[in-house]
Order: structure tokens, then sequence, then C-alpha cells
């Protein structure tokens, strides 16, 4: 499938409001989006119709994504870069997870069920890796410079801070779907069913862009 240039910037049909100003992570757990924001330190827990912080846990670690699995938040931090564990109630560390070989490059991370989606960068690829062993069960380059990573059925969607994109890969072959500029800087991405989201960080907000939008530019 060929992937038209594109240099129309997707449509935003909703953003809410980030809660503070080195954004990084994103994910929704079908009841709160769950946001990290490097400098403050910080994960909130927001509503999904108007933004506003229901819960703030501490993380001084925090570095790029996260995600939730096993009951746990999963969190990109520390240096090298690893999967903080952390307790979405109480804030409570509840262990780590090397992500070998250590280093910098981990930036997205989105988990589904035994299996964890990864984008890394320098060189730029996705990973799907064991979520009890971190080994790579499936590796393909992709386009870009990944920062914030998601699932939405068949698909991996990335955002890529650098370029201001989202792009799409099949999740079985790495073969580029679809890709987008966007309003503002994406970092942290996720998808509720039904929107992706994206964490702007230029724009300081939550902002949500519809799927097939993308998916029309590889048609």
């Amino acid at each position: 499938m060929a992937i038209r240039e594109i240099d129309t910037t997707l449509p935003v049909v909703r953003s809410l409001p980030a809660p503070g100003r080195y954004l990084c992570g994103l994910t929704f757990d079908g009841e709160f989006f769950w946001h990290s924001d490097q400098e403050a330190g910080q994960i909130y827990a927001l509503a999904p119709d108007t933004g506003a912080v229901v819960r703030t846990l501490s993380c001084p670690r925090a570095r790029a994504d996260l995600t939730v699995g096993g009951g746990a938040l999963c969190q990109v931090g520390g240096r090298p870069k690893r999967i903080l564990l952390i307790d979405p109630l109480t804030g409570e560390a509840l262990g780590e997870k090397e992500v070998a070989p250590p280093s910098g490059r981990l930036c997205g991370v989105e988990t589904t069920g035994v299996a964890m989606w990864m984008g890394l960068r320098g060189p730029s690829v996705v990973q799907l890796r064991d979520v009890a062993t971190m080994t790579v069960q499936r590796e393909f380059p992709v386009p870009g410079v990944p920062s914030g990573l998601t699932v939405a059925g068949d698909l991996v969607v990335y955002a890529d801070f650098e370029g201001a994109m989202l792009r799409a890969v099949d999740a079985r072959h790495g073969t580029l779907r679809g890709q987008a500029p966007v309003e503002g800087r994406p970092v942290g991405l996720t998808w509720d069913g039904a929107l992706l989201w994206y964490a702007d960080f230029a724009g300081r907000r939550l902002a949500a862009v519809r799927l097939p939008d993308l998916l029309a530019t590889g048609s």
C-alpha cells in the first residue's frame, strides 16, 4: 500500500488541559487517563470528561511513556530507562523491570495482556516483548523517531515528537498504514476505543484525533 505524502494536519476533535509543563506519558485504563510529567515527578489520574485531576502520585524517576498492566502503572523511568511498577491507588513502588540491553532508547510502551509493545529510538524500532521475561518476541524498523505508543486493534500507533507526526503500522509485519502531522508536539499516546489521544508537549494539553483520519493517508 502506498502511503501518500500529506501536509494536512489531523484535526483535533477534543482536548483536555494538562496539569503540568513537561508532559511525557499517557494511557487510558477504561476509567481515567493516566498522565505523567517528568519535571513535576508526578503521575496524574485525570477525569476523561473534564481533565480534572482526581489523584496525584509521586514518581520522581518518570522519564517517558506509561501504560497499565497487571494491576500496576508501568512507567518508563530511571537511568538507564526501565519499567517502574507503581500501585495506582497509593503510589507505592511495587518493583521494576529491566529492559535489556540497558539504555536510554526506550520511549513508548503499551501492554496487551501478557505482552508489551515498546517504541525505541537510535535506531528507531517497534518491539513486542513478553511481560514476564522482557524478551523480544517481534521487532521491526519504523520511520521517524518514536516517542509515545499505543495499540488500536491490529495496529501499533506511535507518536513522533521530532517530526510532529503520528504513524500507524501493522502489528504483524510493521507495514506502514498511515502517517500525518498533528498540532503541537506529541509525546505520550493512547487509544480510548474511539479516539487517539496524544499528550501535546507544546500545547500543554491532551488532544484527540480520529484513527480513520490517520489511516486515510494510507489509502
